[in-house]
């Protein structure tokens, strides 16, 4: 099967069964039978998933209902959905152990209390309909093809979260081409779309504040094969530029290390080249051991430990927020 597989041959199958019926050759799929492919929730979640009747599969184009119970504003979808980055594109998937497109979107927003299908075809029919990327704020679901075969969660300036493919993870990427469709879900944002990707954590001020290391950044940057922008990202998110500054934890420089993890590296952190090494040491070992940006900087915040214990970025909002704001200002840079 293919990496379009569960959300494109269900709809398929969908739209099938609906034309058939429409000849009175067989009866359309309304009811609640599961859909097949997906990963059973389990515990309490199964518990839930039983009270509140299991998934339904809807024909194509058939408008769903509105979202169930929950609330909030496009922005906290964006929010909700920050919280998976790095998690590992699993056909099927609906858990933090691994998610596909669509099963993102449902998670995020069923983190909200909102209730949505789960498959894209009936996704890219929730809510009510935008009329182009122009118009679409954070939030908004993008939907590509018909019957829908991919979605992801708009982040605003051409960006979106989504789950792309297997062997990928959940990444926040440039809207690569025009979507089909574009619903909306929840209540508008507060700010306008066109202002920039409404992630959790301050954006404002760009990469101004680290300007003067960019040739620092660049030579370690290729010398341990780490994202461009990456390292000033990080300076910019730990000092603001600062190669005095202190936390109230006791991190140092420019790059904010402590002084044992200084001293491990076998690095001055008071001395700039010496702590974007350091800094550029970490993030390369990190990369090579989770595998993705947003799982090494959740790692350089939080420690690697709290990453391995959650599979994932670690539901701390400080380390939630610190992965949002770099990933942003790395896509504003690249932009």
């Amino acid at each position: 099967m293919t990496s379009m597989s569960i959300d494109t041959t269900l709809a398929r199958i969908a739209q099938i069964q609906s034309r058939l019926a429409s000849v009175g050759l067989a009866p359309a799929v309304t009811g609640t039978a599961p859909v097949a492919g997906t990963l059973a929730p389990s515990g309490a979640a199964a518990q839930a998933s039983a009270a509140a009747g299991g998934p339904t599969i809807a024909p194509p184009h058939h408008h769903a209902p509105a979202p169930a119970g929950g609330g909030g504003t496009g922005a906290q979808g964006v929010a909700s959905a920050q919280k998976y980055l790095g998690v590992p594109y699993v056909f099927g998937g609906t858990t933090t152990s691994g998610l596909d497109c669509s099963g993102l979107v449902q998670k995020a927003y069923g983190d909200l209390g909102i209730s949505l299908p789960r498959i894209a075809a009936d996704q890219a029919h929730a809510g009510t309909p935008v009329a182009s990327l122009a118009q679409a704020q954070p939030g908004d679901i993008l939907a590509f093809g018909d019957p829908a075969y991919h979605v992801a969660i708009y982040a605003g300036n051409n960006m979106m979260i989504a789950a792309p493919e297997p062997g990928d993870h959940v990444k926040l990427q440039s809207v690569y081409q025009t979507p089909t469709s574009i619903r909306r879900v929840v209540g508008s944002s507060a700010t306008p779309a066109s202002t920039g990707p409404q992630l959790t954590g301050p954006l404002s001020g760009g990469l101004s504040g680290v300007a003067g290391y960019g040739a620092i950044f660049a030579q370690n940057e290729a010398r341990y094969q780490l994202p461009t922008g990456l390292l000033a990202a990080v300076a910019e998110t730990e000092s603001g530029g600062n190669a005095a500054a202190v936390s109230p934890a006791g991190a140092q420089g420019l790059m904010q290390l402590m002084p044992s993890t200084a001293s491990g590296l076998g690095v001055n952190p008071w001395d700039p080249s010496q702590a974007v090494q350091g800094a550029a040491q970490l993030l390369s070992g990190y990369l090579t051991r989770f595998g993705s940006v947003p799982l090494a900087l959740a790692a350089y915040n939080a420690g690697p430990g709290a990453v391995e214990q959650y599979g994932g970025v670690p539901p701390y909002s400080e380390t939630q927020n610190y992965v949002a704001k770099i990933t942003g200002l790395m896509a504003g840079a690249a932009a």
